[in-house]
C-alpha cells in the first residue's frame, strides 16, 4: 500500500506519492501532472479531469468546475452568489438551503452537492494514483487553504470519505509548502533558526505565511490571506476586451456564456505570454459571436494598469503578514513563491518591495504543495519509513467557548485559543454546574463564513452533589490535526465525602487548599472561593497536591496537634465520570454520508460498465474498418475466394451502418456477440495467410537442420576428435532421423508449393515446426554432450607427515581462520580447528 499527497486546487489538482526513491509527482491518463478540477456528465458516463475540461465549451450545462469554493456553504451565502457568476452550470437551492448542482445524468436531471462533486474528483485521482503505482491507494494527506473554516474543512473530509480515502491529515497549503522546503534542507538549520516567508498565489486565492525552521522541525508563525487570484486578473482583462469588442464589433460577450468562456480561455493564454514578454501581443478569436472574428492586442504595462486594484490587495496582504508575524525585515531569510500567479513580474516586484528580499524560486511552483503533503503522509503512515520531521501548525482564527447560565449565574465565555495558537492542541475548560447545559464554540473574530458558530454541544447527565452543590465539569476543547475545533470530551468530577481517622485530616486539609489554588486565572484570590469556570492546558498537571504542614491553616495545625486518634473527619474523594454529549456541528449526518458513499460506489460501477460497453463498441468498429481494408486490396485478399470475400465485405458494410443507426447504444454483450460471429468467419482466413507467409522460412530452417545432422554424421565417420566420446549407435540414429525428415520435407514441400492460396495450407505451421524441433532435439542431445573429465590420481600421504612438517600433533578437527601473525581470528581454540593461513 502506498501513500499520496493531494493538492486540491480550484483550477487543478496535483498528486504526489512517497516511493522508495523519494517523492514523485504522478501523471494522469493524459500523461499530464495537472488534473483539472472539472466534472462533466455525458449520457450514461461521468467524465472527470482533462476530458471534462476539454468539453467545457461544448457541454457547458453539464460540466462543472470551481466547486471547491462552494464546499460547506449554503445557497444564500453571499460568497456563493458571487461564485455562481463564474459557474455556467445550473445551481439551485435545495429544501434544506444547501447547494444543488443540476446536471443531466443517466438521461434524467439529478442534483449533486459540491461535496459529491469533490468526491468524484477524488475518485479519479485515486484511480490515477493506483494505475501509476500499480497498487491500492487509501492513505492520503489533502491540502486546503489556510483560511478554510471548520465547515469547509469538514466538508472536505466528508468528500474524501465518500470517495473511500483515509485522510491522515488536512494540511494547510502553505504548511505543506514549508515542509517541502525544509525537509531536504535540514542541515542548514543547525546554526540558528531560519525565518522564511511563503507566498502562494494561485487561481483563486492568495496566501502568505511566515515559518521558522530549526533542525528537525518547523513552526508556523502567522498567516495572512485574501481571496483573490489569477482569475481576478483574467476577469479584469475580460471586462476590458468586452468593452472594446462592443465598441468595435457591436457584440457583447457577456450576453453569451459560451463566448465569454472562450474569451476567458484566450485571455489566460495571453496573460501567460505577457508574463514572459513585455512587447505587445495579439489576441485573435475566430467566429467569436454571431460568426464575427475579433482581434485585439495588449502589452504587459497595460495589463498591470488594468489589474492595479488586484495588485494593491496583494501588497496589503504582504504588509499584513509583517504585522501579524512580528518579524522585522532583517529577521527574514528568504521569500519562497509557489502558485501559477507568482510568475507575473509585477507580483515578484511587490515581494521585493515589501519584504526587501527577491522572490526565490527554489521550489517547484506547481508541485511543491502536493510534494509537501506526500511527505507529511509518509511521516504519519506506518506503511512508509521516513526520517521524522516535526510540524507545528497554527489556528488562524481566535476561538471562544460559550456556555449558558444555570439560573444562579449568567452566561459565560472565555477565549480558549487566541489567533495563531499552535495546532494540534488541547485545553480543558472547567465549569461548575448542577444540571445539563449547552456549550458552544464560536470564532472570536471575523471569518470568511457567514456563521460564526463552530458548533454546539449539549452536555448531559450533569448532577449536583449530595448536598445540592455544583460540580465541576471539565470540557476538553481540541484543535485536531485537521485544523477542526471541537469539544472532544466532557468529564464530571464527582466529589464525595467519607469519614476516616483524624490522622488523615492533615492531608484532607492540604487537598482542600490546593483545590482552591488550582482554579487558574479566572479564579478568586481567596482559596475558599470556587470559580464558575477556568481553563488549563491538557498536559498541565494542576491537580497535584502537597502534604507539607506549612500549607495548612492555623486551625488545622492546632487540631492536628491536640486531636485524638479516634477523631473522625470528612475526606473528599473524586471520580471522573465521562458525560454523554450531543454535538450539533457542520457536516453531513452519518446516514446521509453513508447514502452518498453508496451512491458514489454505484456510479463507479456504472462508469466501469459504460467503459466496457464503449470499449466493446470501439473494438467492433475498429475490426470492421481493419478487416475491410485487408480484404479489399490488402494482405488477405489473395487468401480468400472472391465470392467469400464479397460476402464478408457486404456483412462488414451492413455492420458499419448498424453501428451508426440501431447499434449506436447497445449493451456490451451485443457488440461482443457480433464481433465473435465475424471472427468465426475471418479467423480461418487470417490463419491461412499466416501459414502461407511463415511456412517457407520454416521449410528452409528444416533444410538447414538436415544439413547439420548429416555433417555431424560425416565428421564422426572421419574420426573427428570432438566426437571420440560418442558411439556409433547414436550417429546411426541421427542419420536415420535426418533421412526420415528429408523424405517428409520432399513430400510436403511439393504439396505446399502446388497448393492454391485460397485453400488451407496442406502443411500447417505447427506441424512443420514440430518436425524441425524433433530433428534438432535428436541431433543436439548427442553432439552437444561434453566429454567426461579424466579421473583424478590419488596419493597416500606418509603416516608421520604431520610430524615431518613440524605441525602440532594435537591440532586436529575443523579448520580455524588466523591472521598473518598467527593469532586466532575465528574465536575457536586450536583443539577445535586446523589452520587456514591468510
Amino acid at each position: 500500500m502506498s501513500v499520496i499527497g493531494i493538492d486540491f486546487g480550484n483550477e487543478g489538482c496535483y498528486v504526489a506519492a512517497a516511493r522508495s526513491g523519494g517523492i514523485e509527482t504522478l501523471a494522469n491518463d493524459y500523461s499530464l501532472r495537472a488534473t483539472p478540477s472539472f466534472v462533466a456528465f455525458d449520457g450514461k458516463k461521468r467524465i472527470i479531469g482533462v476530458a471534462a475540461k476539454n468539453q467545457q465549451v461544448t457541454n457547458m450545462k453539464n460540466t462543472v468546475g470551481g466547486f471547491k469554493r462552494l464546499l460547506g456553504r449554503k445557497f444564500n451565502d453571499p460568497h456563493v452568489q458571487h461564485e455562481l457568476k463564474s459557474i455556467p452550470a445550473r445551481v439551485e437551492s435545495r429544501n434544506d438551503g444547501s447547494i444543488g448542482i443540476k446536471v443531466n445524468y443517466l438521461n434524467e436531471d439529478q442534483h449533486f452537492s459540491p461535496e459529491q462533486l469533490t468526491a468524484m474528483l477524488f475518485t479519479k485521482l485515486k484511480e490515477t494514483s493506483a494505475a501509476a503505482m500499480q497498487t491500492q491507494v487509501n492513505d492520503c494527506v489533502i491540502t486546503c487553504p489556510v483560511f478554510f473554516t471548520n465547515a469547509e474543512r469538514q466538508a472536505l473530509l466528508d468528500a474524501a470519505q465518500i470517495a473511500g480515502l483515509n485522510v491522515l491529515r488536512l494540511m494547510n497549503e502553505t504548511t505543506a509548502t514549508a515542509l517541502a522546503y525544509g525537509f531536504y534542507k535540514n542541515d542548514l538549520f543547525e546554526e540558528k533558526p531560519r525565518n522564511v516567508i511563503f507566498v502562494d498565489f494561485g487561481h483563486s486565492a492568495l496566501q502568505v505565511s511566515a515559518c521558522v525552521f530549526t533542525k528537525g522541525k518547523l513552526k508556523m508563525l502567522a498567516s495572512s490571506w485574501d481571496q483573490i487570484g489569477g482569475r481576478d486578473i483574467d476577469l479584469a482583462l475580460a471586462d476590458y476586451f468586452t468593452t472594446e469588442f462592443l465598441e468595435r464589433y457591436k457584440i457583447n460577450a457577456k450576453t453569451n456564456a459560451r463566448a465569454n468562456l472562450r474569451l476567458l480561455t484566450e485571455i489566460e493564454k495571453l496573460k501567460k505570454q505577457m508574463s514572459a514578454n513585455s512587447t505587445k501581443l495579439p489576441l485573435n478569436i475566430e467566429c467569436f459571436l454571431d460568426d464575427v472574428d475579433v482581434s485585439s492586442s495588449m502589452q504587459r504595462s497595460q495589463m498591470e494598469e488594468l489589474c492595479a486594484p488586484v495588485l494593491q490587495r496583494v501588497e496589503q496582504t504582504f504588509k499584513k503578514l509583517l504585522v501579524e508575524s512580528k518579524l522585522s525585515l532583517d529577521d527574514i531569510h528568504s521569500v519562497e513563491i509557489v502558485g501559477g500567479s507568482t510568475r507575473i513580474p509585477s507580483v515578484k516586484q511587490l515581494i521585493e518591495q515589501v519584504f526587501n528580499k527577491p522572490a526565490s524560486t527554489t521550489l517547484n511552483q506547481d508541485e511543491a504543495v502536493s510534494r509537501g503533503a506526500a511527505l507529511q503522509c509518509a511521516i504519519m503512515s506506518p506503511a512508509v519509513r521516513v526520517r521524522e520531521f516535526g510540524v507545528t501548525d497554527i489556528q488562524n482564527y481566535a476561538v471562544k467557548v460559550l456556555w449558558e447560565g444555570d439560573g444562579t449565574s449568567s452566561n459565560g465565555e472565555v477565549e480558549i485559543f487566541p489567533q495563531f495558537h499552535p495546532s494540534p492542541f488541547s485545553r480543558l475548560v472547567t465549569i461548575a454546574r448542577k444540571s445539563p447545559f449547552v456549550a458552544s464554540i464560536v470564532y472570536g473574530q471575523q471569518v470568511p463564513y457567514p456563521d460564526q458558530t463552530i458548533g454546539t454541544w449539549k452536555i448531559k447527565d450533569v448532577k449536583p452533589t449530595e448536598r445540592g452543590e455544583s460540580q465541576d465539569v471539565k470540557l476538553k476543547v481540541r484543535i485536531n490535526q485537521n485544523g477542526i475545533v471541537l469539544i472532544s470530551s466532557a468529564v464530571l468530577v464527582d466529589r464525595k465525602e467519607q469519614e476516616e481517622a483524624a490522622a488523615a485530616s492533615e492531608q484532607a486539609a492540604a487537598d482542600d487548599k490546593n483545590a482552591g489554588e488550582q482554579a487558574g486565572p479566572n479564579a478568586s484570590e481567596q482559596a475558599e472561593a470556587q470559580p464558575e469556570a477556568y481553563f488549563e492546558n491538557e498536559d498541565d498537571n494542576n491537580t497535584s497536591t502537597a502534604s507539607s504542614p506549612g500549607g495548612q491553616g492555623w486551625a488545622q495545625r492546632v487540631k492536628g496537634w491536640f486531636g485524638s486518634g479516634n477523631d473522625k473527619t470528612k475526606k473528599k474523594t473524586k471520580k471522573d465520570i465521562e458525560l454523554p454529549m450531543e454535538p450539533i456541528t457542520h457536516g453531513f449526518e452519518p446516514t446521509v454520508l453513508t447514502s452518498y458513499a453508496q451512491q458514489e460506489a454505484k456510479m463507479i460501477g456504472n462508469d466501469q460498465k459504460e467503459t466496457e460497453r464503449i470499449d466493446a463498441k470501439n473494438a467492433l468498429e475498429e475490426f470492421v474498418y481493419d478487416m475491410r481494408n485487408k480484404l479489399q486490396g490488402g494482405p488477405l485478399e489473395r487468401y480468400v475466394v472472391e465470392s467469400e470475400r464479397e460476402s464478408i465485405v457486404a456483412q462488414l458494410n451492413d455492420l458499419e451502418n448498424w453501428l451508426y443507426e440501431d447499434g449506436e447504444d447497445c449493451d456490451r454483450e451485443t457488440y461482443t456477440n457480433r464481433l465473435t460471429a465475424l471472427l468465426q468467419k475471418t479467423d480461418p482466413i487470417k490463419l491461412r495467410a499466416h501459414d502461407y507467409e511463415q511456412c517457407p522460412a520454416v521449410f528452409e530452417e528444416l533444410k538447414n537442420s538436415i544439413a547439420v545432422a548429416r555433417q555431424a554424421v560425416a565428421e564422426f565417420r572421419k574420426g573427428v576428435p570432438k566426437y571420440d566420446h560418442l558411439t556409433e549407435t547414436e550417429f546411426i540414429n541421427i542419420a536415420e532421423t535426418a533421412d526420415k525428415a528429408q523424405k517428409w520435407l520432399d513430400s510436403n514441400l511439393s504439396k505446399f508449393t502446388q497448393s492454391s492460396r485460397t485453400a488451407d495450407s496442406p502443411v500447417t505451421l505447427q506441424a512443420l515446426r514440430h518436425e524441425v524441433h524433433s530433428l534438432n532435439t535428436c541431433v543436439n542431445s548427442v553432439i552437444t554432450r561434453a566429454k567426461p573429465k579424466p579421473a583424478a590420481k590419488t596419493t597416500t600421504p606418509p603416516k608421520d607427515a604431520a610430524e615431518q612438517n613440524g605441525s602440532d600433533p594435537t591440532a586436529t578437527g575443523d579448520k580455524m581462520d588466523v591472521d598473518n601473525n598467527g593469532q586466532n581470528v575465528g574465536g575457536n581454540t586450536p583443539s577445535d580447528a586446523a589452520m587456514d593461513v591468510e
